[in-house]
């Protein structure tokens, strides 16, 4: 990893640091506060990533944001040092953001009033915190019926699955919606059946959902009306940019980062295969935008725990041709 990646602060940032959008209003984020998943040995909490990426977005496009969590209070984090970008380096050196994620709202005192819209962060401790909590439910069914914007993550659409409305139908029925999928889950969790209190693409397709899934582990966001939703980690921006639309601005400009060009090189080749990857690839280079080439091989992995072996090669190829691609650009 770039080591100036590491330093990041908003300053280094000009997103969050240039061209200042006024205040819009205030955005509700709210966390899990479970540490372990349920009588599992294993630790959880919320995402880091999910919620410093959409945090900053939010930001950056004149929101305040708060943040809540079913408890108040100090929630438990996860931090994936592999998936760790500017952004989310810069988050954690962000006093104001800090002393947010440490000084957490408890859901029973959010002011629903105060907020234009709510995002629930992912994190598979929400699995367990989230469903059942009577906050959380009161506030999604009122913003849902008042238009008010509600957008959730990965996991974080957990706090969807037992929302009733007043008309009596689940929140979910008849809705397109995207969360983390049973595959996704079970590639990582072999045993999640027994450590979940449920797999959260069965349960939101049983309460009526029309569940569509992209890719595995790549971006994919669903809208409908004003609910919006988002497959996985690498959802956040696309999901936070479009919750920004839905209230009503055009998302200030953001410089895509190497993850999310690595991510369109992934989508190319999982919808139109290996020559349109390479060609997506060479096109980012003529444009000159960087691309994450670990990004590539990571799934490169994943397609041996997939057990689709041919993929392997033709994604650790796609490493070799991007890295083929840049050193040519860097002789022109």
């Amino acid at each position: 990893m770039d080591h100036s990646v590491e330093l990041a602060t908003v300053n280094d940032l000009p997103y969050l640091s240039e061209n200042i959008v006024s205040h819009r209003g205030k955005i509700l984020a709210v966390v899990t506060s479970m540490d372990m998943m349920g009588d599992s040995d294993k630790t959880t909490g919320y995402e880091l990533t999910e919620l410093a990426r959409a945090y900053y977005v939010f930001t950056a496009n004149g929101f305040e944001v708060d943040i809540a969590s079913p408890k108040g209070g100090k929630p438990p984090v996860v931090i994936d040092d592999e998936d760790m970008g500017a952004f989310d380096f810069a988050f954690l050196k962000d006093s104001i953001a800090q002393n947010k994620t440490s000084h957490t709202i408890a859901m029973e005192d959010v002011v629903a009033e105060d907020y234009e819209a709510v995002f629930f962060v992912g994190g598979k401790g929400a699995m367990f915190d989230f469903p059942d909590n009577k906050a959380i439910q009161s506030l999604v069914k009122n913003y849902y019926q008042s238009n008010k914007v509600v957008g959730a993550v990965c996991h974080g659409p957990s706090a969807l699955v037992n929302v009733k409305l007043d008309n009596g139908h689940h929140l979910l029925e008849n809705k397109n919606v995207s969360a983390f999928t049973n595959k996704e889950e079970l590639l990582l969790i072999s045993d999640a059946k027994s450590i979940f209190p449920f797999l959260l693409q069965d349960k939101m397709i049983e309460q009526g959902a029309r569940f569509n899934e992209g890719g595995m582990y790549l971006d994919k966001i669903s809208h409908d009306r004003n609910l919006i939703t988002g497959q996985n980690p690498w959802s956040t921006w696309s999901l936070a940019e479009r919750m920004v639309q839905q209230l009503g601005y055009t998302p200030k400009y953001r410089k895509i980062t190497a993850e999310e060009n690595a991510m369109k090189v992934l989508l190319a080749y999982e919808k139109h295969g290996k020559k349109q990857a390479r060609k997506m690839i060479e096109t980012l280079q003529k444009e000159k935008k960087s691309m994450d080439r670990i990004l590539l091989a990571k799934h490169g992995i994943i397609s041996v725990m997939k057990g689709q072996l041919g993929d392997f090669p033709n994604l650790i190829g796609l490493v070799s041709y991007a890295k083929k691609c840049e050193s040519q650009t860097e002789k022109i």
